[in-house]
């Protein structure tokens, strides 16, 4: 065998790129940012429809971006939208075959949620508190300030908030109390969410990346629901919008675009591109180090 062989045995696995989708890949009209003149504005490609109207964009240079880095990795959509929620969004070209919803709390495989991956994470969370009791409590210690109290897949739950008239410190007594009960507390936008602390993105990233025989990881997010994922890839990248800005979310392997809205979604597109297909020198890290 010549030393430019390349046997079954020699191919490396592709790399898993696991992307948060709200306001990281894709955006709502209020949260575009678009700052050209409405005349140079970039061409946008409709990927969600709600109640039969245009809800998510990507921009052109995305939808470019988006297949190249398709062609060269497996992308799967990573979000703390349930199942219902996701299947709204149609991403440029075929389906993925893997996507994690609820924020970790099911994979799905073609389409169909993984029961072996559903019974792991009913076992992991066993030990936190039920998800009835963090219900109650927030319905107790609710007030004019909250706009809604739901649930999501029967996993974790979230109340939106009135900003401007959001109590201080409401937010980290509530964190205080989910704490020795097993959960943790974020606040993003207009939601505050009370999720298992077991309940990760990043778990369900791992399950894909063995799935797919053990690649390098890559990874995009904006929010603080995002945090354990980011850390566990071997790159990452975040918008220079979002929570996760708001608070100054810095790794030595994460880099921050330049832009915001739609056009930081093009950005982070093209630059995981570049690392799926090996255009820039610096080799990426898998789940269990560095390469």
């Amino acid at each position: 065998m010549t030393p430019d062989t390349v046997t079954p045995d020699t191919v490396s696995p592709a790399p898993v790129v696991c992307l948060d989708l709200d306001r990281t890949t894709i955006y709502s009209a209020a949260a575009l940012e678009l700052r050209e003149p409405d005349h140079e504005a970039p061409r946008l490609l409709c990927v969600e429809v709600y109640k039969g109207a245009p809800l998510s964009f990507m921009t052109e240079a995305a939808v470019a971006a988006f297949h190249e880095l398709r062609a060269a990795a497996t992308v799967v959509p990573t979000t703390t939208r349930t199942p219902e929620q996701l299947a709204r969004v149609h991403l440029p070209g075929p389906p993925s075959p893997y996507a994690i919803a609820s924020n970790g709390g099911h994979l799905l495989v073609d389409g169909v949620a993984d029961p072996e991956w559903d019974a792991a994470v009913r076992e992991r969370l066993a030990g936190c508190a039920p998800l009835a009791e963090v219900q109650a409590h927030l319905r107790a210690r609710g007030g004019p300030f909250v706009l809604a109290l739901r649930e999501a897949s029967a996993l974790f739950a979230y109340a939106v908030v009135d900003r401007a008239v959001l109590p201080a410190g409401w937010v980290d007594e509530l964190a205080a109390w989910c704490a020795p009960r097993g959960w943790t507390v974020s606040l993003q936008g207009r939601k505050v969410y009370a999720v298992p602390a077991g309940l990760t993105k990043s778990a369900a990233a791992a399950e894909v990346v063995a799935r797919c025989g053990g690649g390098p990881l890559l990874a995009a997010g904006d929010s603080l629901l995002d945090t354990d994922l980011l850390d566990v890839a071997g790159a990452a990248i975040r918008p220079a919008h979002g929570e996760l800005a708001d608070t100054g979310f810095a790794r030595p392997h994460l880099a921050v675009t330049t832009a915001r809205g739609a056009a930081a979604g093009a950005e982070l597109l093209g630059w995981l591109r570049d690392r799926a297909t090996g255009r820039v020198g610096t080799a990426p890290m898998s789940v269990s180090g560095r390469l």
